[in-house]
């Protein structure tokens, strides 16, 4: 189907460190959560906050750098596509996960700002970074930077 878009954009903070591993074949990737926060009114006018989980998963020369720089509670600008992942528990029930792929990172706040946010001060702060956008293949767009890698290959 032409004209359509899988396009995510997230500025949250990390719920945890990020855990960097590599496939088989040696190629690195980066799991770890985001939290995003929304504040509204209800219909009753009182003051309402709801965060949202969302599972990243980052490859290649991004997975290291995630690895690397990014730290439980740090500010980033994520971009990537969603992705859907089912399989069957062992109960039987079919059950689906949804990850973002990464494929532009961000660091975002201030030095300061990331110690506050990490304990004891100790933080592996690095310079404001972005990661280079791999481009897409031509013939789809929106796919990973990587060759199709199927579950097996992830050490998750």
């Amino acid at each position: 189907m032409s004209g359509t878009v899988n396009k995510v954009i997230l500025i949250g903070r990390l719920g945890r460190d990020p855990e960097l591993k590599y496939t088989p074949s040696g190629t690195p990737v980066a799991k770890f959560s985001l939290a995003t926060d929304e504040s509204y009114k209800d219909h009753t006018g009182e003051q309402q906050d709801r965060t949202e989980w969302h599972n990243i998963v980052a490859w290649s020369k991004l997975a290291e750098i995630c690895g690397e720089y990014l730290t439980k509670g740090k500010l980033v600008y994520i971009e990537g596509s969603i992705r859907s992942r089912q399989w069957q528990d062992q109960a039987g029930n079919k059950r689906t996960s949804y990850e973002i792929i990464a494929y532009r990172m961000q660091m975002l706040g201030s030095k300061g700002d990331s110690e506050r946010m990490s304990a004891g001060g100790m933080d592996r702060a690095a310079p404001e970074r972005q990661a280079p956008a791999p481009a897409p293949p031509a013939a789809d767009p929106v796919s990973p930077p990587e060759p199709e890698i199927s579950d097996e290959d992830i050490p998750f």
